[in-house]
This record gives structure tokens, sequence and C-alpha cells, in this order.
């Protein structure tokens, strides 16, 4: 019984001494193949290639930028950063440097958007971002301001973003009422307030009595009373509207909205 009970117990211990050295086996073996990874900017892709090579590692160009700190050709950033502890086998992706920027940004300012637009990307640049603004007394649809400004240099990145003017909505206004006023009152307040003066009509007038026809009743040699003959009387010339013909109707009616420049008829009397 003894016996039995002593070799269950070595057998236990047996047990348990090759699970501990089979965890610290395994331990070992993961950790042994950790690496930290080295510092490559600054290098060469050639001399980082060889420097992540002899740690197990591999190297990937997936970027170029411009640099002004950077010599062309040599790696500006690196991910993971250094110091970091990876397994053998893993890939360290990089950022090569283009060097200074050799393109000088150009002055589009004063350009149409379109002709800027053309002018930035025949240069090899790109259009970062677009701003529109109402300019008042500008032209709509040309460049106001840029960023960077013309012949800018030290740039990492060259993106070029543009304040263009845009025209704003027409100013409205509500048509007064005239009516009553004489003519040459009412075109100098349009003038004064930006209108024009359009067609400018003479309302008919109802005629007299007696200025249709003239009657005549003379009496022919016979002595006797003849019947009344009818004249025409003579045409009256047309009505001419002066400055001091008063106003009877208008359009636009008053109370309807128009815009700066709208031209505006009357009738007058």
């Amino acid at each position: 019984m003894k016996s039995a009970v002593r070799f269950a117990l070595l057998a236990l211990v047996l047990i348990v001494v090759a699970m501990v050295s089979g965890l610290t086996a395994m331990r070992l073996a993961i950790h042994g193949q950790e690496v930290a990874v080295p510092p490559l900017v600054g290098l060469t892709p050639t001399d980082a290639e060889k420097t992540i090579s002899n740690l197990g590692l591999q190297m990937s160009i997936e970027r170029q930028y411009y640099s002004p700190q950077i010599a062309e050709g040599r790696i500006m950033s690196q991910l993971p950063l250094p110091g970091t502890k990876v397994r053998r086998g893993w890939q360290v992706r990089v950022a090569q440097s283009l060097g200074p920027t050799r393109v000088a940004i150009p002055d589009v300012t004063g350009q149409s958007e379109h002709a800027a637009e053309l002018n930035i990307r025949r240069r090899g640049l790109d259009l970062s971002s677009m701003a529109v603004i109402e300019g008042i007394g500008i032209p709509p649809d040309q460049v106001l301001a840029q960023d960077p400004i013309a012949n800018a240099a030290q740039l990492v990145a060259p993106k070029i973003s543009l304040l263009v003017t845009t025209s704003g909505a027409p100013q409205a206004f509500v048509m007064p009422n005239f009516v009553g006023q004489p003519l040459g009152t009412a075109n100098r307040t349009l003038q004064d307030s930006g209108f024009k003066l359009g067609n400018v009509t003479v309302a008919p007038t109802s005629p007299a009595p007696g200025d249709e026809i003239n009657v005549s009743t003379s009496t022919p040699s016979t002595g006797q009373m003849s019947a009344p003959i009818l004249q025409p009387s003579q045409p009256t010339p047309p009505a001419q509207a002066t400055p001091a013909s008063l106003i009877v109707s208008q359009w636009p009616g008053a109370g309807q909205k128009l815009s700066a420049g709208a031209t505006v008829n009357f009738e007058v009397k």
C-alpha cells in the first residue's frame, strides 16, 4: 500500500516538472523570436534594408513626401516606432523623402476658379480646399486669396487652398406707391434708388361736350330754315407726358418685390 502511494506521488511530481519545463520552453521560444525595431530615419533604403534584415525583419516603402529636413531618398518616418518589440518576420513600413519642394507656388490671385485650378495642377500641385465669399465690388468667380502664398518655400506637402468670390443674391426692394405723384418726382426717386424708368403712357381723356362735332344752322338763300349740318371738329393732337404729369397707375404695383435695377412703367394724365 505504501509503495503504491509513493509511486503515485512520484508520478505526480514528474508530471508537474514536465508541465513547468514545457511552459518555460514555450515562453523562451516565444520571447526568443521577438526583436526591437531599430531606428531607420535618415538611412538610405539600402542601409535600412540591411539593418532590419539582420534582425529577421522586412521593410516596405509605402509613401513619399517632400521634406526640407530629410535629404532626398532617405527614410523620413517609420512604423512601428524605434524600440517597439515585434516578432521576427514583421514588416516595417517606411516613408521616403523627396527632399525640399522644387516646384514654385504660382500666384493665382485674380484668376478665375477654373484657370487657377488648371494652373495649380499643371505644376504637379494639388488643390487642398476652396472657400467662397461674397465680394462687394469684386467680380464673381475670382480668386481673392491663396494659401500658401505665391513662391512660398519649405513645404512638406504642397497643397493650395483658395478663397473665391461669389455673386450674392440680388437685393430685393418693396415697390412704393407713386400714384398721384408728378412723373418728374417719381423719376428722380427711381434713379436715386438704382431703378430705371420704363414706358410712360398717357391715359386717354373723355371728350368734352361740343368737342366731337360742330352744328351749323345757317339759312340758305331761299330764306327757309335748313336742317342742322353736322361737321366733324378738327382732331386734337395726342397729349404728351411731362414731368408735371400725374401718375394714375404703375407697374409693378405698390407692395410688390423687385430687384435693384428693375424697370418701372407708368401711366400718367
